[in-house]
């Protein structure tokens, strides 16, 4: 089963430092039927303006990840991080018992982000934060594996069992993706324009996948992310 998120029709919030679009609902979009997917609970596509974010805020029980598209981001918390990334690179958070952190954009330029929260296995992990500066090249034209489980082989290990790949796929090459018998994933069709087993996907859609491997056309240079996790009963 594939079925395609149009960004047209996705939530959306212009604060003026940040403008988003929810792939979920989130904040001030809400939709019941447009929850979660999986263990899957929060995309927001979010841009943010230069010396502008998010200050203290606390988080708990959630798996944070935050994947830099442009720009550079800012991460502080109260366990004492401090640290920026740019293009490519991966924050990853879990909130556990409890933390506080912000995230700003100290950079020049406006930023560009995918913040995303994935529900832990469950509740009550010690707090914990790091970050990992993939070199772009690894993910020219292949799947890059960039988060997985504790038991997983990904260099970047969270509290559930999901798996989360990044892919630039040049224009007029073409690449497989397996989804797996109670297995399902979401894509992000982050920059680009590509066609998924016939279904056109523009910049900043996304895509539903259930028990079903797909066929990823590039029409234009594609930057992809997927992640792929065990099927919601």
């Amino acid at each position: 089963m594939l079925r395609k998120i149009d960004s047209r029709n996705m939530g959306s919030s212009n604060l003026g430092w940040l403008k988003s679009k929810f792939h979920f609902s989130f904040a001030e979009y809400y939709n019941p039927n447009n929850i979660k997917f999986g263990v899957l609970r929060v995309i927001n596509d979010d841009l943010i303006e230069a010396n502008a974010g998010f200050d203290t805020h606390p988080h708990r029980d959630m798996e944070i990840i935050s994947y830099v598209v442009d720009g550079e981001l800012t991460h502080g918390d109260s366990m004492g991080n401090k640290n920026t990334i740019t293009r490519g690179h991966v924050q990853y958070m879990s909130a556990g018992t409890g933390v506080y952190h912000s995230e700003h954009n100290l950079g020049q330029d406006r930023a560009r982000l995918l913040q995303i929260w994935i529900f832990p296995d469950k509740q009550g992990y010690e707090p914990n934060y790091g970050d990992y500066r993939f070199d772009w090249n690894e993910r020219q034209n292949k799947w890059l594996h960039m988060v997985s489980s504790k038991d997983g082989d990904a260099p970047i290990k969270i509290n559930q069992d999901i798996n989360v790949y990044s892919l630039e796929l040049e224009k007029g090459k073409e690449i497989n993706f397996q989804v797996n018998e109670r297995r399902q994933a979401y894509l992000v069709q982050i920059e680009g324009n590509s066609i998924i087993n016939e279904i056109e996907l523009n910049d900043r859609d996304g895509m539903e996948i259930v028990e079903e491997d797909i066929l990823i056309q590039a029409k234009e240079n594609s930057h992809i992310l997927i992640l792929e996790m065990k099927k919601e009963i």
